[in-house]
């Protein structure tokens, strides 16, 4: 694999993993919320997400859920739900820490992580659109799991620098807002992904 077929695949990451999903909500909020520090796990939950989906691209499980409708079905349903239940608990939020308990920080980081790994573990849009887009760099002449491996490293780097950036811009947010304004931004990450969990649960694998 070229240098310029990373540089390529590079860009159209980055155009890609910049546009708003769950993942970067999430990032967003955790940081507002509790700091960059302690939404780092929600970022690494996200990455072990991307791993995942580009692994099930290298064996063919992201052909399998494009080509069986009740494999597509069985993850579109449980991301829609999951997420309709984290968008609901933001709702519900006062504007404070949800996911962690100050008294236990390992089980709080655990939670974190693994509200962000679920969140876009289970959502099929991901396996749809790295079968897609995966394969087109990859040279079929050359081994493919270096490249694979290689394509996987770069995205897993741009999302969490996304991410990373976004929690940033929480964190430094919440300085400049009042407890009440929190409450709201809160409550609009929560209405979001809510929209987000309706539009997966209308989506088509033709979409």
């Amino acid at each position: 694999m070229s240098l310029a077929t990373l540089a390529l695949f590079s860009m159209v990451a980055l155009a890609t993993i910049a546009t708003p999903g769950p993942t970067v909500l999430l990032a967003f909020s955790n940081g507002a919320r509790l700091g960059v520090k302690r939404a780092l796990p929600g970022m690494f939950g996200a990455v072990a997400s991307d791993c995942v989906l580009v692994a099930s691209v290298a064996v063919g499980l992201g052909a399998l859920l494009a080509a069986s409708e009740f494999w597509f079905s069985v993850v579109k349903w449980a991301g829609a739900a999951y997420l309709a239940w984290v968008g609901l608990r933001m709702l519900r939020s006062g504007g404070m820490d949800l996911s962690v308990d100050a008294g236990e920080p390992r089980s709080g980081s655990r939670r974190v992580f693994m509200k962000s790994f679920l969140v876009a573990v289970t959502n099929p849009k991901g396996y749809l659109f790295c079968s897609a887009l995966l394969p087109q760099f990859i040279d079929s002449a050359m081994p493919q799991a270096p490249q694979y491996l290689a394509l996987g490293a770069v995205f897993c780097a741009i999302d969490f620098a996304i991410m990373f950036v976004y929690a940033l811009i929480g964190a430094r947010a919440v300085s400049l807002l009042r407890r009440r304004a929190l409450l709201w931004m809160d409550r609009t990450c929560g209405a979001i992904l809510l929209a987000l969990a309706g539009s997966l649960a209308l989506y088509r694998r033709g979409n």
